[in-house]
């Protein structure tokens, strides 16, 4: 009889270790995940979905290693990483779940509203390191920024400094709640965030990609309409070989109820 029991509760680890997902990543993408994941498994009762931030790079990485089942990701693999994939006999499948407008941010104590891309350009390579410089008080600019694993650090590299290098000594930061919490104690501070982190303890800044013709607020009506110029996709990354384990996850999270909760929680639906 006891070994009966033994055998029954090993075969149900088994099974719940079949159901058990692990999904790690993007910082950018973690509110989002989260929320898919409670509502997932609400919907699906004895999954389990467990949702790990980290960034993008750290996601990636962890997908390489097999110790996670999707990767989430604020920008696209890299050729190197599907490498490496590939050198352990595996292939990646990309997914676009949602898209995320790129909110720059400052102190709400800050009189700048508007920038351009070429201001901001500036000021995040160094070249600007005052606020009078842009309109504002005579005031050290503090920059913040995601640290190099971040695929949104690399998103803002390549498409608002048009891959020009950030400034020497900048303060990086390993996830976006550390940022947020230093740009609303932080007079003079001026960092990037995706957009579902806005909130009333920091100020959005209005962009012109234009060079100071039309200068938008990062909104999700805006991001849709595309006169947000800042937006992007954002990625599930899983092994073919787990496909039949993620995939209702994943339908779930491209249904139409799970785009729903894309919108309520702050990023723009795929559809």
């Amino acid at each position: 009889m006891k070994k009966l029991l033994i055998i029954a509760t090993i075969l149900l680890s088994i099974q719940i270790l079949g159901t058990a997902q692990v999904i790690k990543g993007s910082d950018t993408m973690l509110p989002l995940s989260q929320k898919l994941a409670e509502q997932y498994m609400k919907a699906n009762k004895g999954k389990s979905v467990t949702v790990n931030g980290g960034g993008s790079g750290v996601g990636l990485a962890a997908l390489v290693d097999n110790t996670t089942d999707i990767a989430m990701a604020s920008r696209r693999m890299k050729f190197t990483e599907k490498q490496k994939l590939q050198e352990t006999g595996r292939t990646s499948k990309e997914v676009v779940v949602a898209y995320d407008a790129l909110a720059v941010v400052v102190n709400p104590a800050n009189k700048v509203t508007n920038l351009t891309r070429e201001q901001l350009e500036g000021i995040f390579t160094g070249k600007i390191t005052n606020w009078k410089q842009v309109g504002g008080d005579d005031m050290k600019i503090v920059v913040y920024s995601r640290e190099t694993s971040s695929g949104t650090y690399e998103f803002f590299k390549e498409h608002v400094l048009k891959n020009k290098n950030y400034m020497n000594g900048i303060m990086s930061m390993p996830a976006t709640g550390a940022i947020m919490q230093s740009v609303a104690q932080t007079k003079g501070a001026i960092a990037y965030v995706g957009m579902a982190y806005l909130n009333k303890n920091v100020k959005a800044i209005h962009v012109s990609y234009d060079k100071g013709k039309t200068y938008v607020e990062p909104t999700v009506a805006n991001a849709k309409n595309k006169t947000y110029p800042i937006v992007r996709p954002l990625y599930y990354y899983y092994d073919l070989k787990v496909e039949k384990k993620v995939k209702p996850y994943l339908d779930f999270v491209l249904s139409a109820e799970g785009q729903a909760i894309v919108s309520k929680v702050g990023y723009i639906p795929v559809k």
